[in-house]
């Protein structure tokens, strides 16, 4: 599976020093994830995943950071610096973004959410500090101040079952992705984003950090399933959503991560947009980011993290097609399925050549997987 828990120092999220506390879970179980201490397993495996692709699952979401972009110049300043839509982004609604160089590189990603006149900017704590610091270099004669919003944490309803689950605590929920609403959890008064995924609703809620174990209670009495941050990682990869860092590395560009949602064609001029716009005028580049299903070979290991992809082909020293980037594996109606995020050189995709790696084959998939079992499993 692809390693990004890691065991080094990182400040605990607010549900994590609450479980921590409560005796609920246990110093060793708490892993850094995106920058932040957090619960890595609260249920059986199958069980957390089942819950999340098929059910409802609440979850941290601690380690996600909002900074207020603030003054007189905000809209235009911070349009100037992301390659989504600002200025024209409807009221309660939120947007996809990356962050450029003037080079075009990856910087970062996130989302910037407006509500009113007000601008928020949503990244991982993981890339605080360093994105923090880029924009900090373009605020020159403008009349912009960015501030780290403290005392607020995050929890996440994810899942098929999530509206049901939300409903029944009296919140109500949108089908539009990356809204905006407020309402109250057993009097307590929250904000509910919903945000993206290709499979599977997913929510998140946002409160005042002393609010979230209350909040997390009440979830969890509603039906929801609780997990960790292993099993959203899953989720993550069969869903086929890249994560800065981990698939989307400072040297890719934009269009190589084939996320488009990320792009708007029609704002005004923004860091890194003439490369951009010159890929596009050209049509092409070399490589892009995808979502593979894995068949594996029996007996043969799931893949490691860069394993190369090259095209079935009797020769045995043809051109190397990409590498994985994120590799899982799912159990599935009694099946286990293996999914992998790669970076493919085009030359690889013409024609839909079947791919090879060490172990077995894959495809690349041009929408989400289903997640249906086949008759009689």
């Amino acid at each position: 599976m692809t390693e990004v828990i890691q065991t080094t120092a990182a400040p605990a999220t607010a549900l994590a020093e609450h479980l921590t506390r409560s005796g609920s879970a246990s110093s060793p179980n708490l892993v850094a994830y995106l920058g932040a201490l957090t619960p890595q397993q609260l249920d059986a495996t199958d069980t957390e995943t089942g819950a999340l692709l098929s059910g409802a699952a609440v979850h941290d979401l601690g380690w996600l950071r909002h900074i207020a972009v603030r003054c007189e110049d905000r809209f235009r300043w911070l349009s100037g610096m992301v390659t989504n839509a600002v200025e024209s982004l409807p009221d309660q609604t939120g947007a996809y973004n990356l962050v450029l160089n003037a080079q075009g590189r990856i910087q970062g990603d996130g989302y910037v959410w407006r509500n009113g006149d007000s601008l928020e900017i949503e990244i991982t704590a993981e890339q605080s500090e360093a994105l923090l610091a880029h924009f900090d270099r373009f605020i020159i004669m403008d009349d912009v101040e960015l501030v780290p919003l403290s005392g607020q944490s995050a929890l996440g309803v994810t899942g098929p079952k999530s509206n049901e689950t939300l409903s029944a605590l009296g919140l109500e929920t949108s089908g539009e992705e990356l809204s905006v609403a407020t309402g109250k959890v057993a009097g307590i008064p929250v904000q509910l984003h919903r945000s993206y995924g290709t499979i599977v609703p997913h929510y998140q809620i946002w409160v005042a950090s002393e609010e979230i174990p209350a909040i997390w209670k009440a979830l969890a009495a509603a039906g929801a399933t609780q997990a960790g941050a292993a099993s959203l990682e899953v989720l993550r990869v069969v869903e086929g959503i890249p994560a800065y860092g981990i698939d989307i590395q400072s040297r890719d560009l934009a269009q190589e991560t084939s996320q488009m949602r990320a792009i708007s064609f029609t704002k005004g001029c923004y860091l890194g947009q003439e490369i951009v716009e010159r890929i596009r005028s050209r049509g092409q580049v070399h490589r892009h980011l995808r979502a593979l299903e894995l068949t594996a070979e029996p007996g043969a290991p799931l893949p490691a993290v860069g394993a190369e992809l090259r095209i079935a082909t009797a020769v045995p020293d043809a051109k190397s097609a990409g590498a994985l980037t994120s590799v899982t594996s799912v159990l599935i109606g009694g099946v286990q399925r293996v999914f992998a995020i790669a970076m493919i050189r085009a030359e690889a995709e013409v024609g839909n050549q079947p791919l090879q790696y060490p172990g077995g084959t894959a495809r690349i998939l041009h929408t989400p997987p289903n997640l249906t079992p086949a008759q009689g499993q």
